[in-house]
């Protein structure tokens, strides 16, 4: 197989999809190399698909129509071309890296078979095929442990606990969603999990996989406590999958360095999505990975003023089940000294909004339960302009649903 596309795309994810099809309206030719058997797909949505709510079809992403299936195992920068695990070769005039991350797979004892494979009923949750091996391990009354207490891993319980499971949720730090939440709305999140009947440890490190003839049958605490388990599931995290670029030696630091450009060290390789850095910042997130690839194709296509400024990202998140939890966090949640805070809270419907003001600037917020209000914010949070003195306005994007 040799193709002599002007552009190849390594990556059949959000971001590689969104390229593809981009520079397809453009009139640049493309070519689209994924690896995963399946059609692409939004990752978005693979924790609706196992809770049961979509089939696997329905997240699928309109494939553009220069799509090949390989695995691209090596880049040769002088030749322009790529390796695929079959021996073939694909020559370009310019490279997309759209590779994804990897998830995080924690160091714990027994995690690996001697084959160095997951045993019988560990799981990531990172792909389609992932949350397939889960859906058909999953039934009610099963017991499982999802190690990690961040969006994904709060994702992953809240699904399984929705198919019946027992969920046990282990979460290293002080409470769940640090990342992206405060404390108050964590404690939402907590409650809504709860009420779902999944068993919530935080403050503990799991360190140990305990298995019977290459099945897992328990995890240890680094306390001795022990959880029984058919099930794990790892929602540690992702790391930018950037393993091509640094063997073909390209600059890497915790993502594929990248410039405004999307343009990596070699002028002829460009790199979006999960796998960039750009500016310092690996995003791993949705919106941004989108926002590159447009830049890029309105670049690619020619347009020489096509920049890519960086994406001020909000985190969004619908926990449906036993009751519905819709849930937003963008920019700073956690004020510094000086900063004005607005908090309006309703213990009775479960809804809580917190807005972070700095120098007459939105700099953050926390939206929990009708989220009316939250397109609002982030326009006003995205455009950085200073908010009226009075506060009156401020007040009223808060409650403008009618909502607290």
């Amino acid at each position: 197989m040799t193709s002599n596309s002007r552009v190849v795309v390594i990556g059949a994810g959000l971001a590689g999809v969104r390229l593809a099809r981009r520079l397809g309206e453009l009139g640049v030719p493309a070519l689209l190399v994924g690896d995963e058997e399946h059609r692409p797909y939004n990752r978005v949505l693979l924790a609706e698909v196992l809770a049961g709510r979509y089939a696997p079809e329905v997240i699928a992403l309109p494939a553009p129509a220069g799509l090949v299936r390989a695995k691209v195992t090596g880049i040769d920068r002088t030749r322009r071309t790529v390796t695929c695990a079959d021996g073939s070769e694909i020559a370009y005039d310019t490279l997309v890296l759209a590779t994804g991350s990897n998830p995080v797979l924690p160091p714990l004892r027994g995690l690996f078979t001697p084959d160095h494979v997951l045993p019988e009923g560990v799981h990531a949750f990172r792909t389609l095929d992932d949350c397939l091996g889960l859906s058909k391990a999953v039934r009610p009354g099963v017991r499982a442990v999802v190690i990690g207490g961040g969006l994904l891993g709060v994702s992953a319980a809240r699904a399984l606990a929705t198919r019946g499971a027992q969920v046990v949720l282990a979460q290293q730090s002080e409470r769940l969603m640090e990342r992206q939440l405060d404390p108050a709305a964590s404690k939402l999140v907590r409650r809504h999990l709860t009420d779902l009947g999944v068993e919530i440890h935080t403050e503990c490190r799991v360190r140990d996989v305990r298995c019977v003839g290459g099945a897992v049958r328990s995890v240890e605490m680094s306390d001795g406590y022990t959880l029984d388990a058919d099930l794990v599931v790892l929602a540690c995290g992702v790391s930018p999958r950037a393993g091509l670029a640094k063997e073909a030696g390209l600059a890497v630091h915790k993502g594929i360095l990248v410039d405004d450009t999307l343009r990596t060290s070699d002028p002829h390789i460009r790199a979006i999505g999960d796998c960039a850095q750009h500016d310092g910042t690996v995003y791993g997130l949705a919106a941004p990975a989108l926002e590159q690839a447009d830049a890029l194709a309105e670049s690619l296509a020619g347009d020489p003023a096509a920049r890519y400024g960086g994406t001020r990202a909000l985190t969004r998140l619908t926990l449906s089940g036993n009751g519905v939890l819709d849930l937003a966090a963008f920019g700073e949640t956690e004020p510094r000294p000086g900063d004005d805070v607005v908090q309006l809270a309703d213990a009775t419907r479960g809804t809580y909004r917190k807005v972070v003001v700095r120098d007459d600037r939105l700099v953050g917020g926390v939206l929990v339960g009708e989220l009316g209000t939250v397109g609002a914010l982030a326009r006003a949070w995205e455009g950085a302009e200073p908010l009226p003195s009075d506060g009156g306005p401020l007040l009223h994007l808060l409650t403008n649903d009618g909502g607290s």
